[in-house]
């Protein structure tokens, strides 16, 4: 009797799983992708780059050794080989725009799985500095740092990068931030790299809420004073008042402001201010701490993904495995989302780095191998013989 076995995919086809081809082929058909490498197509550019994130690849050489010695599991990833000169012209040519649209296709898709019913829109708003060695000659140096700088928008409810824009590392912040398009009613946290008056006008226009902090020379006049509950003096709020810009500024921002004063741990006064009058001063102060959640987005990215060295000078090289960066991190968020792990995210990282082509699905990542069952030596569909 012949039995059909079922086809087991691999935790990296697992991954891949969620990945719309059909959007994704109108997104490359809008930027002619495959324009140059008619044998070499985005997917395969994209598939190569999401496994040297996943994989740890540090060099063209890893990638395309490490890469094609899984010749197997190519056909069900819906790729093939691949070769550095090939890899390497694709670095420099295909449209980054591609991965950019695919990211936010991801994000959008994140969002409805990981979101939780009733949960208010939260944003945090925040950069961080891609450095590059000076053998990228293109890299701009802004004093600091030469190199790039990575501009997100994270929802902390859902743990997913909202928004990335990949700018020089001399652009200012907030030339960004106020750039991006406004969510009504959503409540947006970001520190004092981000001030603009007439930005914030907008935001409050549009019904948000924002929590930040003043430059140490904005001048505040008070209204009044609000009276601290016992809860808020134990959470350390030092004082609580209602303010207005000083008249010099409040053209831009004629709107009355909540300034919240914080002793920090090591004993410093922390000045947060925003535009929501009716939540108490713990909540503030309490939606502000949030901002911290952003700086570990960037810390575990950085960490445990590739971008840190990249396989490629040109910045077009760059922007692409930025991309694929996030992507992986999206990838990875809903992986276990589906999977409904209970482990910590580093963790399950780890493991599908070490099982990225072992046949297993996502919900036994963690579990060992099952044994093989033996193989009896007679079945019931045949005659048994024996000698007298």
């Amino acid at each position: 009797m012949e039995l059909s076995v079922r086809y087991q995919t691999t935790v990296f086809g697992e991954l891949l799983k969620v990945m719309p081809r059909r959007v994704f082929a109108a997104i490359v058909s809008r930027h002619d992708g495959d324009r140059y490498d008619k044998d070499f197509h985005s997917w395969d550019h994209l598939v190569a780059l999401i496994f040297a994130q996943l994989g740890g690849i540090s060099s063209l050489r890893e990638l395309t050794a490490i890469w094609n010695v899984q010749a197997p599991v190519h056909y069900h990833l819906g790729t093939g080989p691949v070769s550095r000169s090939t890899l390497s012209d694709a670095n420099q040519r295909r449209p980054s725009a591609i991965f950019a649209e695919i990211f936010m296709h991801l994000s959008g898709l994140a969002s409805r799985t990981l979101r939780r019913e009733g949960d208010a829109v939260m944003r945090l708003i925040d950069a961080t500095p891609i450095p590059l060695t000076s053998l990228s000659r293109w890299a701009r140096w802004n004093g600091r740092t030469r190199g790039l700088k990575a501009h997100v928008i994270y929802d902390p409810d859902t743990d997913r990068p909202v928004h990335l824009e990949i700018t020089p590392s001399t652009v200012n912040d907030v030339l960004v931030g106020r750039e991006q398009p406004i969510e009504p009613g959503a409540t947006y946290v970001f520190d004092k790299a981000y001030v603009d008056y007439a930005w914030w006008h907008r935001l409050h226009g549009a019904g948000c809420i924002f929590v930040t902090r003043p430059k140490t020379n904005v001048k505040l006049t008070v209204i009044k004073g609000r009276r601290l509950s016992q809860s808020a003096k134990q959470a350390g709020i030092v004082s609580d008042a209602t303010v207005k810009l000083a008249s010099q500024q409040r053209a831009r921002l004629p709107i009355m402001l909540r300034r919240i004063d914080l002793r920090r741990d090591d004993g410093r006064i922390l000045t947060i201010i925003s535009n929501d009058l009716r939540r108490s001063a713990t909540l503030i102060a309490e939606l502000y701490r949030k901002r911290w959640q952003i700086e570990l987005l960037f810390r575990w990215i950085k960490q445990n993904l590739k971008i840190r060295k990249f396989i490629g000078l040109s910045e077009n090289a760059v922007r692409l495995q930025i991309h694929a960066a996030l992507i992986a991190y999206l990838l990875l968020r809903l992986a276990a989302r589906q999977s409904r792990s209970k482990l910590p995210p580093i963790r399950f990282a780890n493991l599908v780095r070490a099982r990225l082509f072992e046949r297993r699905t996502l919900d036994r990542i963690d579990k060992p191998h099952k044994n093989p069952q033996p193989i009896p030596k007679t079945t019931t569909n045949q005659l048994a013989f024996g000698y007298a």
